[in-house]
This record gives C-alpha cells, sequence and structure tokens, in this order.
C-alpha cells in the first residue's frame, strides 16, 4: 500500500497498516521530515486517536495540556470576559486541550511508523496514477514505478494524489490572514486565551511546554507573508502593541525569534465519495479547516483511523466500504468544518455571536468516537 504524504493524517495511516502487517511506502515531497514550523493545538479528540496509535505517551512529555479557554477584553488589563471550562472530549483521562511544536508531532508520528514497519521515502513526487483492476500502477518524478493494492492521499491542501486522481476540487480564501510566532511562556500563561475585539479578528496563545508557547495574530488580507524576518517581527510587534496582560510579556521576549510563520485561512470540504476506485483523499486532501475550533489536525487523524479500521476488518475493498467510510466521516467533517467557517463569519461581520455554545456544540459531537 502507499500512503502519500508524510504529514499528521499519512503518518497516522502507516503507523496503523504497518503495525498490523501491512507492507506501507510512506512517500513525502519533501527532502526531509518537517524541522520548523509553530505550534498546534490538539483537542481531546485528536489526542484519543494519538493514544490509539501508541504515541500519546512519549508526546505528553513534549507539551502543555490544558481544561480551559479564556475569553479576554483588548483592554488595558486584559479583563477576563468568560472562563470555558474544556470538556474532555477524548476522554476523562486526557486533557481537554493539549499544546505543542508540529515539528514534534511530526518527529514522533513518523518515528512510529518506521518502528512499525512503514518505509519512509522523502524526496519521492507522484506525478502519475493508473488504475488496473485491483492494483494502482504509479509513477513517480525520478522515473521509478510501483504498484499497489491502494494508494492513500494525505499529502495536503494542493494535493497531487487528488489533481492525478481526476478529483477536482476548489478551495477558497476565508478572509483572513494569521501570524505565529514560538516564544518563551510567561508563568500566567497556563490555557489559551483569545482577546476578542480590538483591531483584530483574534489575538491568542497556547501554551506549548513548561517554557514555550505560541502565539498569533488574525487581521484582514494584506498579503505580507514575503517580508524579511525583521520585517514581519515589526509587524507582529505593531498588531500586538493593542493586546495587553500576557500580550505584553510575549511581546517584549520577541527579539530573539528565529521564525515567523505566515498563512492564509482557507477552506475546502470534498463531495462524496473521497475516493475514485481505489485511490482515496484524506485530511487536508479532503477537507481543510481554518483554526478557529483547532479541529484541523483532530478531523484529520479521525479520518486515518477510521479507514485503516475498515481496511483492517473488511475483507475486500468494495463499495460497500467506501459507502460506510463515507457515512462515517463525511458529514461529520462538514458539521465540524461548518461550525469552524461559522466562527469566521461571526468575526468577519463584528459580530460576538455564540462562542460558548459553538465550542459545546462541537465538543458534544467530536466526544463521541468517529
Amino acid at each position: 500500500m502507499l500512503v502519500v504524504g508524510a504529514g499528521i493524517s499519512g503518518a497516522a495511516t502507516a503507523i496503523s497498516l504497518a503495525r498490523s502487517g501491512v507492507r506501507v511506502d510512506l512517500a513525502d515531497l519533501r527532502s526531509t521530515p518537517p524541522a520548523v514550523g509553530s505550534g498546534i493545538n490538539l483537542q481531546g479528540n485528536a489526542l484519543r486517536v494519538l493514544r490509539e496509535l501508541g504515541v500519546w505517551e512519549r508526546l505528553r512529555q513534549h507539551g502543555y495540556g490544558f481544561d480551559s479557554l479564556g475569553l479576554r477584553a483588548p483592554d488595558a488589563s486584559a479583563t477576563l470576559i468568560a472562563e470555558l471550562p474544556g470538556i474532555r472530549t477524548g476522554g476523562p483521562d486526557l486533557p481537554a486541550t493539549f499544546g505543542t511544536y508540529r515539528p514534534v508531532l511530526a518527529r514522533i508520528l513518523l518515528d512510529a511508523a518506521a518502528a512499525a514497519g512503514a518505509r519512509l521515502r522523502f524526496g519521492t513526487e507522484l506525478t502519475g496514477l493508473d488504475q488496473d483492476g485491483d492494483t494502482v500502477a504509479v509513477t513517480f518524478a525520478d522515473g521509478t514505478t510501483g504498484r499497489y493494492d491502494l494508494v492513500v492521499g494525505a499529502d495536503g491542501i494542493r494535493s497531487r494524489t487528488r489533481q492525478a486522481a481526476g478529483i477536482e476540487l476548489t478551495t477558497r480564501d476565508v478572509g483572513m490572514e494569521i501570524w505565529r510566532v514560538v516564544a518563551p511562556r510567561p508563568a500566567s500563561v497556563t490555557r489559551t486565551d483569545l482577546f476578542l475585539g480590538g483591531p483584530l479578528y483574534l489575538a491568542g496563545y497556547c501554551p506549548t511546554g513548561e517554557k514555550t508557547l505560541y502565539a498569533y495574530l488574525v487581521e484582514p488580507p494584506r498579503h505580507r507573508g514575503d517580508l524579511t524576518l525583521g520585517e514581519q517581527l515589526a509587524v507582529v510587534h505593531e498588531l500586538s502593541a493593542p493586546y495587553h496582560g500576557p500580550w505584553d510579556e510575549i511581546r517584549a521576549s520577541l527579539a530573539d525569534v528565529e521564525s515567523i510563520n505566515f498563512t492564509t485561512f482557507r477552506t475546502h470540504l470534498l463531495d462524496p465519495p473521497w475516493n475514485r476506485g481505489r485511490v482515496v483523499v484524506i485530511g487536508d486532501a479532503a477537507h481543510t479547516f481554518p483554526p478557529t475550533l483547532a479541529q484541523g489536525a483532530a478531523q484529520s487523524l479521525e479520518d486515518a483511523a477510521v479507514l485503516t479500521e475498515l481496511l483492517l476488518t473488511h475483507d475486500a475493498v468494495t463499495d460497500e466500504m467506501w459507502a460506510e467510510f463515507t457515512a462515517r466521516r463525511h458529514d461529520r467533517v462538514r458539521t465540524v468544518l461548518g461550525a469552524a467557517l461559522q466562527h469566521c463569519r461571526w468575526l468577519l461581520d463584528g459580530d460576538r455571536g455564540d462562542i460558548p455554545g459553538l465550542h459545546s456544540s462541537v465538543a458534544d459531537l467530536v466526544s463521541r468516537p468517529a
């Protein structure tokens, strides 16, 4: 079996299949595993899958768990407007939310995939697919070929697998851009706080360890991602200046940052089915989330969990199996994505909206395993 894309959903798929005795090639376009990147906020339903994969005990040593969400005002005192209790959607013995560093999560997942027996192939670009009955012939950019029983495209928002399979999907901008920076964690930061109001759509932070956090600032599109690091740092100082409380300490610590992550909020959702014959796409290749509910990684992990469960419990890859995969994934993803986009719409329209109710409804849904 071939899994294309060594990100979160691809590595998770490779772990589950390889440790069950399936021969798995895990191929990625990048020449090496990711070594840089911003923080990531994992909800309990993501942690549940990571525990099933056997990586949670290692990951928990490289992050920070917490059980509430703060909403603050953009005033001189960073007044706490509300404290929302976190719902432990992964179960009572997992934190509601866990902050960590993306390259750390990637390394842990890839180590587990290799230990399970998956063959990792970096610098490997898929260029063609040709299905013939019960197999898929694959061509790579270096001229090599392979034949597989199944191809899983977990290769992100611009998925080459999706394109090679002839699956059309339009990705659209939400209308927001985000700056993320890793910084020292002030002692007062013990959870995610979101600052509502002020000149930005959002200003927030998430602890990622005993001494670290990542902070983020969400602004209207200004297309400033091609600035130098010094220019980016000046932008972060400018954007964060109206926010206080822990933000004052965070801003003062930014002089030594080595990188700043800039991205645009984008979204898409592939109509069912997510497969074409024996080629299937999951994760960001099938659905891309704005980070307003921190469910992008969780839903990608759930894709991997459901797909591998079905592959390992069915005697053959059949239309019935794909129908079950669709039934268990598409509507759930659509509902969660819809809630994330609703949060974006409220921010874009300057409408406070029922944020606690929105978070609660999604937490209730994802508390039930996919």
